[in-house]
């Protein structure tokens, strides 16, 4: 069973899912087009940050920062092994909660061109593709979209 719950990504197991999802970043977008917050900055106060685990082992991450009038997904990962298991529904469920509870009218995000699994995803959850926001331009390998939880 895949239990997601808040968690500290300054943990081991957290800390190297964050490490992964950050090489394969820097592995294939150049660091101007690379919008990854580092590990400490997602124990900031104004990041919610959960893990998914199936007994023991931690099989994906994904955040919540809390932006100003908005709430922004960040650093959703998750193993190879946990695909097609739900574990990235089962994040962004939690996000999702998570923003309602704090009032949030809506959530955004940024992910890559690149990450045709990730936008699907995202799709499948009611996010839709939008322009820019926040402190983001356009850049030419950014996908941004937006879900209205009002």
């Amino acid at each position: 069973m895949i239990l997601v719950e808040p968690a500290n990504p300054l943990e081991p197991q957290p800390s190297a899912l964050l490490a992964e999802a950050q090489a394969l970043q820097a592995a294939t977008y150049p660091p101007e087009h690379n919008h990854a917050l580092p590990t400490k900055a997602l124990a900031a106060p104004d990041i919610r940050f959960f893990a998914a685990r199936e007994g023991d082992r931690v099989l994906g991450v994904g955040a919540l920062a809390i932006r100003d009038g908005y709430g922004e997904v960040k650093a959703m990962f998750t193993t190879d092994e946990a695909r097609g298991k739900g574990v990235g529904a089962a994040l962004l469920r939690m996000i999702e909660d998570t923003a309602r509870d704090e009032k949030l009218p809506r959530l955004c995000l940024e992910t890559g061109d690149e990450l045709a699994a990730a936008v699907r995803l995202y799709e499948r959850h009611g996010f839709t593709r939008s322009g820019a926001f926040g402190d983001y331009v356009e850049d030419g390998s950014s996908v941004f979209m937006v879900k209205d939880l009002t």
